[in-house]
């Protein structure tokens, strides 16, 4: 209560003294920390669950970022396509990083007041700590064009960057000293020298988290898909593997070299891996702990937690919607408070040591798997099916490795002649590691993908799935069944929304992608056969909860360079463009693909033998089809096309050439339609020839500015 005494004197003081709005921060401030150390007691901890987590949703909603007044962003009152030309100097935030197009790089400045990112077509030799003097075209970032879709606007948000230049020229100023950062390049630069891009990647993740070293897309993917993504995250199990090696070591030691110790190993952490929302949590919280262990009381980890979290969030609101630091936490709320009841009921009365090291080693992934799947189905529309399973599988190499690694890199920067000694046991380990990750990730259903749910359908998850989370009084247990009957009722409402019929356009640039669905299914017509598109394309499929695609029509005049990328998503790719347009073509299964997949009319005399070798078009009597889903081209002179998905009929003129073919068209032979989409801009004085629709389904993509339309 003396707390609370205190929190409030701060109030009363800076209201009455203090300018109001400084007064009113400062006593909000004192009375959180004041309420979070109240709450930190063991017999409030609990409850201080319900208390002060609300308190701090309103806190970090209410400070999110927002660009100041001399940000560069004053500069640009436009939107994304006014550019002002400006010439600056700046400081590298961190060093270059290639863009996934493979075009150029970005890399993120500091000026003397703002951030923006700088944009080079050809990626110089740059380095974190460089003062460089750059002129250029300054925009603001372009939005994401749909809420399943990354944007570079919401990335660099979460940066506190709110324009990005496009350099044209720049000059090296200054190369001051970046000791901490050279030391990260040089222990990763060793361990990936010495173990490759994969098992050296994996090595350096160990040490400094993913964010900082570059470790291949493909590894990420079978990392992420087998539930194993916090392994090369840096986070909370890297310290606690650090400072229990280095504990051990100081056993029995006097409490300055424990604490010595252990204040190095933590400062160490942060310093390698940065400042990222989850190696803060991490060190704090070990801090924390530390202390509360070093003064003989009880460890109270869920008030430590509070109280860090609080900490966390007056310094950093902006961390409040941080995906990682939401997970972060989750996952720790879960160990303690799930994860040793969990492990007692799976160990029963009387275990045996096998029986008790396997309660543990299950109990432990299963707490933190629940305890994010709310999380997981918000931001991502995916579970990785096997998270439990690959974490029993590789729990007894991460510790080594995770050891290991951490001396290969002290070694590096020490006494590299040693590297390769202590390289020859952890290489076969981490081929072990990359092994199990790929062969959990190739299961079927590996990923579980659901689709997003929608916010207030995670809360109701979320309340459902409480219940069953807390182990405590009989009064938590009651509420149980209500708990389930909200799960059942959240995934009813989820499930019955996907099944039904629904049309999803994506306009972004001069690219366009059209998503039928019906029946928990789902096709996509593209206008454009690149990579980018075919990744946005696997973006809406995951945030979608579609498996994969029924069928995929492309429609491209420059042939693709990547057929490969939409046969991941579909089993049925054709081209729309003939032999003079996309390598794209059609799977040799597609006349048999079953329910689930796509086939031809019965007059259809282009299914090949032979996967992805012959350059396809879908003729006039020709039709993709698979149950409740359908595309039936309209004339042989263009792309015009009926689109069918369930009840929904859609024309789909994406140029001139099928708008004049389809007006072409005696009045009396036109097929009735419930709604039309045009790819380019209508003419006034054809707005009259329009069919007579309702105005949400008649949808235009004319202009560059991203957006989207659904019915």
């Amino acid at each position: 209560m003396a707390a609370v005494v205190v929190s409030l004197a701060l109030l009363a003081l800076g209201l009455g003294v203090l300018p109001l709005p400084l007064g009113l921060q400062l006593g909000g401030t004192g009375l959180l920390v004041g309420l979070g150390l109240w709450l930190c007691r063991p017999q409030r901890s609990r409850w201080g669950l319900g208390v002060l987590l609300p308190l701090l949703l309103v806190w970090g909603l209410g400070h999110q970022p927002g660009p100041g007044p001399t940000d560069p962003v004053a500069l640009v009152k436009g939107d994304a396509n006014q550019r002002v030309a400006i010439e600056r100097i700046g400081t590298l935030l961190a060093d270059p990083q290639a863009n996934l197009d493979g075009t150029g790089c970005r890399v993120p400045v500091q000026w003397h007041q703002g951030r923006s990112e700088l944009r080079f077509r050809a990626c110089p030799t740059l380095q974190e700590g460089w003062r460089l003097q750059v002129s250029g075209q300054l925009r603001r970032p372009r939005a994401a064009p749909h809420p399943l879709l990354a944007g570079p606007a919401e990335r660099l948000a979460r940066q506190g960057i709110w324009t990005v230049l496009d350099v044209q020229q720049w000059s090296l100023l200054a190369k001051p000293a970046t000791p901490v950062a050279d030391l990260r390049r040089r222990m990763a630069q060793a361990l990936l020298e010495r173990g490759g891009p994969e098992a050296g990647g994996v090595l350096a993740a160990l040490v400094l988290g993913s964010a900082v070293v570059p470790v291949p897309l493909e590894v990420r993917d079978a990392f992420r898909v087998s539930g194993l993504s916090h392994a090369l995250a840096a986070s909370g199990f890297h310290l606690t593997v650090l400072l229990g090696a280095v504990m051990a070591l100081a056993r029995g030691g006097p409490r300055p070299l424990r604490w010595g110790l252990a204040l190095g190993a933590m400062v160490l952490f942060l310093l390698l891996a940065g400042p990222q929302p989850s190696v803060v949590r991490a060190v704090v919280m070990g801090a924390m702990a530390f202390l509360v262990q070093e003064s003989g009381r009880r460890n109270r980890p869920l008030g430590v937690l509070l109280l860090c979290l609080l900490l966390m969030l007056l310094w950093q609101p902006s961390w409040l919607l941080d995906v990682g630091f939401q997970l972060s936490v989750a996952a720790t709320a879960g160990l303690l408070l799930t994860a040793r009841p969990l492990e007692e009921q799976l160990a029963g009365p009387s275990p045996s040591k096998a029986r008790q090291w396997l309660a543990v080693a299950v109990a432990v992934p299963l707490a933190a798997s629940l305890w994010t799947l709310p999380l997981q189905l918000l931001h991502f529309g995916s579970v990785p099916l096997y998270a439990v399973a690959a974490n029993l599988a590789v729990d007894p190499l991460l510790t080594p490795l995770t050891l290991g690694a951490m001396a290969m890199a002290l070694v590096a920067v020490t006494v590299p002649a040693l590297l390769g000694v202590i390289a020859w046991p952890l290489l076969p380990l981490t081929a072990l590691l990359l092994w199990i990750s790929r062969q959990f990730a190739a299961l079927p259903l590996a990923q579980w993908q659901l689709g997003r749910l929608d916010p207030l359908l995670v809360v109701l998850f979320s309340a459902g799935l409480l219940p069953w989370l807390l182990a405590g009084p009989s009064k938590v247990r009651h509420w149980r069944g209500a708990g389930l009957a909200l799960l059942a009722a959240a995934m009813a409402l989820h499930l019955a929304r996907s099944a039904g019929d629904h049309l999803l356009l994506v306009h972004e640039g001069q690219r366009d992608l059209l998503v039928a669905r019906h029946g928990g299914r789902g096709a996509l017509v593209s206008r454009s056969a690149d990579r980018f598109s075919c990744g946005r394309a696997r973006q809406l499929a995951t945030g979608l909860g579609l498996q994969r695609f029924d069928w995929v029509l492309v429609s491209d005049p420059v042939a693709s360079l990547v057929p490969e990328c939409w046969q991941e998503i579909s089993n049925t790719v054709i081209s729309a463009m003939g032999e003079a347009g996309s390598d794209l073509a059609a799977t040799p299964n597609a006349k048999a693909a079953g329910t689930q997949g796509a086939r031809a009319s019965e007059a259809n005399p282009w299914a090949p033998q032979s996967r992805a070798t012959t350059s396809l078009s879908l003729q006039v009597g020709q039709q993709l089809q698979s149950p409740g889903l359908s595309l039936r081209p309209l004339a042989a002179d263009s792309q015009a096309a009926v689109l069918q998905a369930g009840r929904l009929r859609w024309l789909l003129l994406p140029d001139r050439q099928s708008w004049r073919s389809w007006q072409g068209q005696p009045q009396g032979t036109r097929e009735p339609i419930s709604g039309l989409w045009l790819g380019f801009g209508l003419r006034q004085s054809d707005r009259a020839r329009l069919p007579k629709l309702r105005p949400d389904h008649l949808w235009i993509t004319a202009s560059s500015t991203p957006g989207w339309r659904a019915v």
